[in-house]
């Protein structure tokens, strides 16, 4: 009785190990989003974009901002906690604790430090597609 109790032990001590392994191996082996297609956010028609201005989707919550040759899509959740930033003819402001972001999206008054992240923008020809 004692030796099959050992086995016993001894076979699911293995099993666990095993299943452990396998789940390291399989999150350090499986990419986690580099695999995925981005998602499309928005499209947007290319004649649409003012030449030095920004275009603002408060639902989608993405400025699409086009300086001189310069185009880029920016995400309007605040670095800091997440609220959607308000954007303003000089720079992008946090209604909720007051962060500043210039038109880059870079933090000039905090309490947040990073910036706001840059979308992926695809020319698709006579459109551009924000993708996420």
């Amino acid at each position: 009785m004692e030796k099959t109790c050992r086995e016993r032990r001894r076979l699911l001590k293995r099993l666990a190990l095993f299943a452990g392994g396998g789940l390291l191996l399989w999150k350090y082996l499986v990419p986690s989003n580099n695999g995925k297609a981005k998602r499309e956010l928005l499209r947007v028609n290319k004649a649409d974009l003012p030449h030095q201005g920004a275009l603002v989707f408060r639902e989608s919550r993405v400025a699409i901002v086009h300086e001189g040759e310069e185009m880029y899509a920016l995400s309007l959740v605040c670095s800091h906690l997440g609220c959607t930033v308000n954007v303003t003819s000089k720079d992008l402001v946090c209604p909720c604790h007051g962060s500043v972001f210039n038109r880059q999206g870079e933090p000039l008054k905090g309490p947040a430090k990073g910036p706001l992240q840059r979308l992926v923008l695809q020319d698709q020809g006579g459109t551009v597609a924000v993708l996420a």
